[in-house]
């Protein structure tokens, strides 16, 4: 029987102009996939978001594989510096160009075509979940989340989960992520009184204790990492004033701050001692302090055990490469997978993401297929 070709199905998709929150066809191409293939497929749309639930096997075995990820694709820009049309999966010298090649319609569709193979050619003693989000991209209120409010209520679960975002940086093989780094960003701002530069004893200036504070967050050591992860880390991202003029104090001046945290912290930590640095200058400089914060995910880690072992195993059996177990990068929907079931990511090289010609070449979208293949059979062996 001939295999589904994930080099085509991925060209498939990419052609799906996909960008959050438009389904732009991919999930309907993949549900006709699936369906054919024999898994149950449901659409768990939500909030105006697409996302497609698919099980093959019986609800509630004791042994069920998942795989997550997404068809959403960030915006391409300006699409007259592009070589190739960003939904056009040119392949040119066995290079696939387009929007979503590496971030992740390769990864959706190596999995999926490994999934239809797999329980096609040895149907497993349990289940294949696949759980397909139209809304990683952006603010994923309604992406996976959806999906796993859906399965609670259905009473659906995963033994364990692997999600096929990009994972290696240079090499195909050479790191998988067992957790990720919580994220949080913290919008500041400070309110003066107007006035002239000359008579500033009129005024209230706002810039001394928005650099006062600024340089109290920049300079502050959060930690020196733990056993899984490098230190955090506190970047500014802006300072705004707004203010042309170089004679006139302004009333307000505004800033943010993003944190990428260990679990040495939680949110809850980070946004209480933000609040306490916010009101010391406050105090000390007489000027009023407003913080808004919003916390994008909790750092988590699934600790190096089986599910690690059978993903290394299986990536070194097809690239000759034993992946590195690393918690590096930003967040990804794995954030929200790790309450539900153990989690690890594995995927392709990952650096055109984003990217103008983001572009993959056409032998990993295969390799992939063959690693996660391997996971399936080794799973459920």
């Amino acid at each position: 029987m001939t295999s589904t070709d994930p080099i085509q199905l991925t060209a498939d998709l990419v052609r799906c102009a996909s960008v959050t929150p438009a389904e732009g066809g991919a999930l309907v191409l993949l549900e006709k996939l699936l369906s054919e293939a024999g898994f149950e497929c449901t659409r768990v749309d939500r909030g105006g978001i697409a996302n497609l639930f698919a099980r093959w096997g019986e609800k509630g075995v004791a042994k069920t594989f998942g795989f997550n990820g997404h068809t959403d694709v960030v915006p391409v820009g300006d699409e007259g510096v592009w070589t190739h049309g960003p939904f056009s999966a040119d392949i040119v010298d066995g290079i696939m160009y387009g929007r979503g090649t590496t971030d992740m319609k390769s990864g959706v569709a190596a999995f999926a075509a490994a999934a239809v193979d797999f329980v096609r050619d040895t149907p497993p003693e349990g289940a294949v979940i696949l759980a397909i989000t139209g809304d990683e991209e952006a603010d994923a209120l309604d992406g996976t989340t959806a999906l796993l409010d859906y399965m609670t209520r259905e009473n659906e679960q995963m033994s364990v989960c692997l999600v096929g975002e990009p994972t290696c940086p240079n090499e195909m093989g050479e790191m998988m992520k067992i957790g990720r780094r919580g994220s949080m960003t913290a919008w500041i701002e400070v309110n003066g009184k107007q006035g002239h530069s000359a008579y500033p004893h009129r005024a209230k200036n706002p810039l001394p204790a928005i650099a006062r504070l600024m340089d109290r967050l920049a300079s502050h050591e959060l930690d020196q990492g733990t056993d899984h992860f490098d230190a955090s880390t506190l970047a500014i991202v802006t300072i705004d004033t707004g203010n042309p003029a170089t004679n006139v104090i302004p009333a307000q001046c505004r800033a943010a701050v993003n944190i990428r945290f260990n679990d040495t912290h939680s949110g809850a930590s980070l946004s209480d001692w933000l609040r306490e640095e916010a009101d010391k200058v406050a105090k000390e400089c007489g000027t009023p302090v407003e913080m808004k914060i919003k916390i994008s995910g909790e750092s988590f880690v699934t600790p190096p055990g089986a599910l690690s072992d059978l993903i290394a195993k299986s990536v070194k059996a097809e690239t000759g490469i034993t992946p590195e177990m690393s918690t590096t990068g930003g967040t990804s929907d794995a954030r929200f997978v790790k309450d539900h079931c153990p989690v690890v990511e594995f995927g392709l090289v990952g650096k055109t993401m984003h990217q103008v010609d983001e572009n993959v070449p056409i032998e990993q979208i295969t390799q992939l297929k063959s690693i996660y293949t391997r996971i399936l059979k080794d799973y459920f062996a």
